[in-house]
């Protein structure tokens, strides 16, 4: 799930997700097979196997991740970044995403924007070069080997709800309990994030660095999301997410991605970030006012010049995805990683045509002001 390596060690906001949307969980438990469900979301059991699909030859693809580390609180104000900003009509909206027989987010959420013609930020060419840096290359952070990706659990209504303990951002969390089954799959790595989506009530669960224990769960924060509204977490508030946003509905889902269309935008990990955000983020994780770094919230689009021709397969439509609604910046890690589910269907091979895309590729569009 997220990984909080922010680049500044000064502590972090406790996380009180008191929202009223989904909670995102990073508990690590006992770990159990995260499976795609007809309706596109996950249950627990057996490897799922999909129709007409076929099965990965690759072998799996491991990947470092750096240690966590302590989010610096974000004290955020009413005043923007004061370069100047280009004026835009709205970013239409896309088809609908399903997760677990919900919708994910009404369909001009900002999830859901289509903005293949949104204007270039003027500072694009800045946040770019600040994100090549340390690395160069687009990277998928998930691929068949069941270690890899962050798993997600969908549970029905009537799931039973356990006790929640905060550990370290507990002012900044929603308050528990949440229906999250004891044997929900934890994240591999050290974000150890457990994703639950409750499909009757349509809400997400989600925590970060969570750990089964006793009768319930322990983790450093959580965040509750209610899918079928557009409410953000209060500024200064962070999630299982650094940047404060939901984690589930940025991920790469065989699903969808099997069905030949990603309909939202996805999230991504830079190196390094400034102390500032843009919504739908409400929280950064770093002391550094350099202008030149990517603040959370960032949002990125593949250019409509960068020719996909010789790509196949998921990364095809991986890559038509950015082109249509981009990624966002979620979480300090190793730059151009976009994230993706646990699924033991993804084709190795095929995911690796992605790290042939160079940062350079993208540009930075115009989204709104960045708060401090």
């Amino acid at each position: 799930m997220i990984r909080l390596r922010a680049e500044a060690t000064s502590p972090r906001l406790g996380v009180a997700l008191v929202c009223s949307l989904v909670v995102m969980t990073a508990c690590s438990g006992p770990s159990a097979q995260a499976v795609v469900t007809p309706a596109g979301g996950v249950t627990l059991g057996a490897t799922p196997s999909l129709p007409g699909a076929s099965t990965p030859s690759a072998s799996p693809i491991a990947s470092a991740t750096p240690p966590a580390t302590a989010r610096p609180t974000a004290k955020p104000t009413a005043k923007p970044v004061t370069h100047p900003v280009a004026t835009r009509p709205p970013a239409p909206s896309g088809p609908r995403t399903i997760l677990g027989g919900c919708q994910a987010f009404p369909s001009n959420n900002t999830w859901n924007q289509n903005i293949a013609n949104a204007p270039v930020n003027p500072m694009s060419a800045n946040y770019i070069a600040a994100i090549d840096a340390t690395k160069q290359f687009l990277h998928p952070d998930f691929g068949s080997n069941p270690t890899y990706g962050i798993p997600y659990t969908v549970v029905p209504a009537s799931q039973k709800l356990v006790p929640i303990t905060f550990n370290a951002y507990g002012s900044e969390s929603s308050p528990g309990p949440y229906p999250v089954p004891l044997n929900a799959p934890v994240e591999s790595g050290s974000d150890h994030h457990v994703l639950v989506l409750d499909s009757g009530n349509c809400k997400l669960y989600e925590m970060y660095d969570a750990q089964q224990a006793g009768a319930g769960w322990v983790c450093a924060s959580g965040a509750v999301f209610n899918l079928k509204s557009n409410a953000l977490r209060p500024d200064g508030w962070t999630s299982a997410d650094a940047a404060g946003l939901p984690i589930l509905p940025g991920l790469a889902l065989y699903s969808e991605v099997a069905s030949g269309a990603i309909n939202h935008a996805l999230r991504f990990t830079v190196d390094a970030t400034q102390n500032g955000f843009i919504h739908p983020a409400t929280h950064y994780a770093s002391s550094s006012s350099n202008p030149d770094l990517p603040p959370m919230g960032l949002r990125l689009r593949l250019n409509a010049s960068f020719s996909l021709a010789g790509f196949t397969g998921e990364a095809l439509v991986i890559l038509k995805a950015l082109k249509t609604y981009g990624m966002i910046v979620a979480d300090n890690g190793s730059s151009w990683y976009i994230s993706g589910s646990t699924d033991p269907r993804w084709d190795d091979n095929n995911l690796n045509e992605l790290k042939s895309v160079p940062g350079s590729a993208f540009q930075v569009v115009e989204t709104g002001a960045i708060l401090h």
